[in-house]
């Protein structure tokens, strides 16, 4: 089946692809959404252009496109439209994990347009997600946590085995994955990738109510 895959640059939406190509889906391209100045990232606020040479590394083509503030889901429904008439795609690659009301939104986006969604991820435990995705050889660096939840010192934290035993002592309501909005990852390296991506760490900057890590191509 041909698909494409919905890209936030994060760990999530990039085990999902791996783990959809693994069982035999054709991604033909990533779709990453920025905000509507172009500029940065919808989901993680990394720079546009990073999520570029993120896709470059693993040489998937990508497909980037400003979303507006209002009206995001025809215009989500217009580019999936788009795509199955000009592409032949016959559905998308989420990387949600359990949260319900992300899956009802999708499902009924999906079934408006005619599309399959595909959840790689969906129901398993979020430790052993993040344990498979480090055994899989994927290097994640965290880019983003929650003021209040999570402080600037973790920010650029490699994930590895010690990120999970220190996440869980400092505390253990906190998801593994991150999946109720905790942290975001940014991925650099694994097997997907034919090249690691080379960046440099800028200053940690309070935006709103979340910590985000400068992240600069070197």
């Amino acid at each position: 089946m041909k698909v494409v895959c919905l890209w936030s640059g994060g760990k999530d939406s990039c085990f999902a692809c791996y783990k959809a190509m693994a069982s035999g889906y054709k991604v033909i391209a990533l779709f990453n959404f920025t905000r509507s100045d172009g500029m940065n990232s919808l989901a993680h606020g990394l720079p546009a252009q990073l999520i570029y040479e993120q896709a470059s590394a693993i040489g998937m083509p990508l497909f980037q496109k400003a979303m507006p503030e209002a009206g995001y889901e025809q215009e989500f429904k217009n580019l999936i439209i788009e795509w199955k008439k000009e592409k032949n795609i016959e559905g998308i690659v989420f990387g949600d994990i359990y949260l319900e009301e992300h899956r009802e939104w999708i499902e009924r986006v999906c079934r408006d347009t005619s599309i399959e969604p595909i959840f790689p991820l969906w129901g398993m435990d979020t430790k052993q997600i993040l344990l498979d995705f480090i055994d899989c050889g994927f290097k994640a660096a965290v880019v983003c946590t929650r003021d209040g939840i999570l402080g600037k010192e973790w920010l650029g934290r490699i994930l590895d085995r010690q990120f999970i035993e220190d996440l869980h002592r400092y505390n253990p309501k906190i998801d593994p994955c991150g999946e109720a909005g905790e942290f975001h990852t940014f991925v650099y390296d694994g097997p997907l990738f034919k090249k690691l991506v080379e960046f440099l760490i800028g200053e940690k900057i309070l935006n709103g109510i979340y910590w985000r890590l400068e992240v600069i191509l070197s």
